[in-house]
């Protein structure tokens, strides 16, 4: 019974933190990747998918990892902080990568999602 309450927990919590986690980094960015999404800009995609996989990468290693609920959710914030980081830094290097997302450059999205995808494994693999 405890190791489905355990499941239960994480996997809400998880949830949770992907939904808390899109929203939080959607708003940071000065993009509205939903919007673009929505109206079929593949760039915005790449770039929103990336980091998303990005952060679930930590979440899921935070999970397996890690013995107390407590921990799991510090590194779950790591994780965010990670990503939005991320986009800052390459933002910085890259002015131009809001515009090109903007205007759907899918080399750039998949630049910027690959980035962050690599920043998560990265960050999952610091946890073990």
């Amino acid at each position: 019974m405890l190791q489905a309450y355990a499941y239960v927990l994480h996997l809400l919590s998880g949830f949770a933190l992907l939904g808390a986690f899109i929203w939080i980094y959607t708003k940071v960015t000065p993009l509205d990747e939903i919007a673009l999404i929505r109206q079929g800009n593949v760039a915005a995609a790449l770039s929103l998918a990336g980091a998303t996989v990005g952060f679930c990468l930590t979440i899921a290693a935070g999970i397996l990892l890690n013995s107390t609920f407590f921990m799991f959710l510090s590194w779950a914030a790591g994780a965010m902080t990670a990503q939005v980081v991320t986009y800052a830094v390459v933002t910085r290097l890259l002015p131009q990568m809001n515009t090109a997302i903007a205007e759907n450059n899918i080399a750039m999205g998949l630049l910027m999602g690959a980035t962050s995808l690599s920043v998560g494994i990265i960050n999952a693999a610091c946890l073990s």
